[in-house]
């Protein structure tokens, strides 16, 4: 009998970043290669699409969870092994969270953030102790690093940034510091 593949959730822009597209290409392969299921917003678009393009050509699973509101705007991904429409993003967050072992986060936007953070506050909470990593090899996230460090030292959050604000620089650093 073969095993189930972990699932890694990736958050990351609808946008077409030009910069990051080949990076979550790769992302996408890697996940393939080293036997994880890649979970993420269901998109067809933008690094959305580009991480599960990778993770689909290289023989991996990709499972997509696609609030019924951003249907239209981010193009539902119809090539996926599985697609889950679900009723709004809190409930995406939700279910994106219960398929997942670990999160990898890519450069995004506000929406990237928000999914990001909230898992970040679940584990700080104790809702869950899934590991989470920002794959960041040229320091886009170094404003949001220095801003958590900023909040550590004024006292405005509770744990220092690197308990759980964590990042790497290459693709193998990012999936080593997740899935071990």
């Amino acid at each position: 009998m073969t095993a189930e593949p972990v699932g890694v959730c990736v958050f990351c822009g609808s946008a077409a970043s030009p910069r990051y597209l080949s990076l979550a290409r790769e992302l996408g392969a890697a996940l393939a290669r080293r036997g994880a299921r890649l979970v993420y917003g269901g998109a067809t678009v933008g690094l959305m699409g580009a991480v599960a393009a990778g993770a689909l050509e290289a023989g991996g699973e990709a499972w997509g969870v696609l609030p019924e509101g951003l249907r239209a705007r981010e193009v539902g991904h119809l090539g996926l092994t599985r697609l889950e429409i679900v009723p709004d993003m809190a409930t995406r967050k939700a279910r994106m969270d219960e398929l997942s072992r670990a999160f990898v986060v890519l450069p995004g936007g506000f929406g990237t953030l928000d999914e990001w953070f909230e898992m970040l506050t679940w584990q700080l909470l104790g809702l869950h102790d899934k590991p989470s990593v920002a794959l960041d090899p040229d320091g886009y996230y170094d404003g949001l690093f220095a801003w958590a460090e900023r909040a550590a030292a004024d006292g405005l959050l509770a744990a220092r940034p690197h308990a759980t604000l964590r990042r790497a620089t290459s693709i193998d650093a990012a999936l080593d510091a997740v899935l071990g």
